[in-house]
């Protein structure tokens, strides 16, 4: 539901485009000089921040981005950034690229795109999913233990 304030309605429209409540508070109206601390005041506005919150909803599904979308890109990022590509050296008698036997690939966009996907995941938690899975198995195994 739009916010009865048309300049807190236009900031959180603003801040949709680049996640910058600073600019965001600019374009909506407010002074350059307490721009900062208006758009820090308006994001910790609860009102405010639910009507950001159902922008973004509404922009996600026309968008038709979800979770699992997301999850996808990143599989296809690190399988991409896994592909070893050829080293390749110019040469200089038969004037083209030759390859050299050696191999790179992107390392730091697949280590990104892993770590991304782990916290998706919970993977990096103190409990992962298998330790919680084996403790509950455990305790169900103790009740039944007389």
């Amino acid at each position: 539901m739009p916010l009865s304030n048309d300049k807190h309605e236009q900031f959180c429209h603003q801040y949709l485009i680049d996640r910058n409540a600073t600019q965001a508070a600019i374009r909506a109206g407010y002074s350059e000089k307490t721009a900062y601390s208006q758009g820090q005041r308006l994001l910790k506005n609860v009102e405010t921040l639910s009507r950001v919150r159902e922008l973004q909803k509404e922009q996600a599904e026309r968008l038709c981005i979800d979770a699992d979308w997301v999850i996808l890109r990143l599989v296809e990022i690190v399988e991409r950034c896994s592909q070893a590509q050829p080293v390749m050296m110019w040469d200089k008698g038969t004037k083209e690229y030759v390859p050299t036997g050696e191999f790179q690939f992107d390392s730091r966009g697949a280590n990104r795109a892993l770590e991304l996907l782990g916290k998706a995941f919970g993977a990096f938690s103190e409990q992962t999913k298998e330790n919680l899975l084996a403790e509950i198995i455990l305790q169900a195994y103790r009740k039944d233990d007389p």
